[in-house]
């Protein structure tokens, strides 16, 4: 079914109590839009709400919804983010998540449909799409990288963490009506990543050292900002309160979810 602000979801809601939504339009690299933003909130705020105002009137008891970390912000510098913070979209994508957001909860409080909210950092996995897919295909091919010198600590989940995260929630008493923010607990740097990552596809990362400053300079000047933050920022997700809530722990630790992308983990 398309995603739009007047799909018709009443077959695929009869009989169902649970709902899990992460279809969006995501991040665009090369973007055509003249208005980015309307396009973003077309799919990720007024469709949304036409599902979960479906969802409620047929029954749906639980509403999973997968935002992202961008909500928060974009970069954390002495602090990690956490559900307490303030939010503060920068990028159209992550403004029309947070919008989004907003108006499931006043769906959930009008309606009473529990509703369970997922902020996840990048999500990596097997055929990942975006940057993470990008270096993946660069190491393959043994591209030499200029980002030995990037200095920066990120958080990202596995998708197999991800997925079980998602099944706690559908059930879990405690995740009713609430915010929770997730990631494999270890944090690394750029080029920490590439190197676990290289050594789990069997082709060792080839960086070399290249001034962070001209990285972002030349990045800003094609137009790729985003990418260059993303690679040389940091962004740290605190997810303690998760797994204290819920119980929840990663099912892979980084280096098993990175073996899955290789293709040599089960």
């Amino acid at each position: 079914m398309a995603l739009s602000s007047d799909t018709d979801w009443r077959p695929a809601l009869a009989g169902s109590k649970f709902l899990v939504h992460a279809a969006a339009r995501v991040h665009v690299i090369r973007e055509r839009s003249d208005d980015p933003l309307a396009d973003f909130r077309r799919v990720n705020v007024d469709a949304t709400m036409h599902l979960a105002r479906q969802a409620a009137q047929h029954g749906v008891q639980r509403f999973i919804y997968l935002s992202s970390i961008g909500v928060n912000g974009s970069q954390t510098f002495d602090t990690p983010f956490t559900a307490e913070d303030q939010p503060r979209p920068i990028a159209s994508y992550a403004r029309s998540k947070h919008e989004a957001e907003q108006g499931l909860l006043e769906i959930s409080a009008a309606s009473g449909m529990e509703l369970v909210i997922l902020r996840p950092p990048l999500v990596y996995g097997p055929n990942a799409p975006g940057n993470f897919g990008t270096l993946v295909r660069c190491l393959r091919r043994r591209v030499p990288l200029p980002l030995a010198s990037i200095r920066n600590q990120r958080s990202l989940i596995g998708l197999d963490n991800l997925v079980a995260l998602i099944a706690v929630c559908l059930t879990h008493p405690n995740a009713a009506n609430r915010l929770f923010l997730a990631s494999d607990g270890e944090d690394l740097s750029t080029p920490d990543l590439l190197r676990r990552l290289g050594g789990a596809l069997g082709r060792p990362a080839r960086l070399f050292p290249f001034p962070v400053s001209v990285l972002r300079a030349g990045a800003s000047m094609v137009g790729r900002s985003a990418v260059a933050e993303q690679l040389c920022g940091s962004l740290q997700v605190d997810a303690r309160a998760t797994r204290t809530i819920l119980g929840w722990r990663p099912h892979l630790t980084l280096d098993q979810g990175l073996a899955r992308v290789a293709g040599n983990g089960r």
